[in-house]
């Protein structure tokens, strides 16, 4: 059964280019390290009313944009250990400067899911 990890990341307008570049490096890094996809979409359509938004539940500031991104394994076994490999490699670790972040990391919602429909 296949298992995708999942994100919501507020990030700022002007920063958006600069998570570009990271998301493509850390794209290109996955997947050659065995993920079978990899996602980043910026938020367009966000205020549907009667429903909680993406952006309410970052808490969205002014400027922001949300960036829904995921993953997809095999497995959770193979999840754990392509992250592993991908933690450790040099190309990951350099975008990762904490004095210049692109985005809040404290801010971002992740999960692990298991595929239940795959239509």
């Amino acid at each position: 059964m296949k298992y995708v990890d999942g994100f919501l990341v507020p990030v700022a307008r002007k920063n958006l280019a600069a998570y570009a570049k990271v998301s493509k490096v850390a794209g290109k890094v996955w997947r050659e390290l065995g993920a079978l996809e990899y996602r980043e979409c910026v938020g367009e359509d966000m205020n549907v009313p009667g429903l909680t938004g993406f952006p309410g539940t970052l808490q969205v500031k002014r400027g922001e944009v949300v960036v829904f991104s995921w993953i997809t394994f095999k497995s959770r076994a193979h999840r754990d250990r392509v992250n592993k490999k991908v933690m450790a490699d040099p190309r990951v670790k350099a975008l990762c400067n904490p004095k210049k972040p692109v985005f809040d990391f404290t801010r971002m919602v992740y999960g692990g899911f298991e595929v239940f429909v795959d239509e």
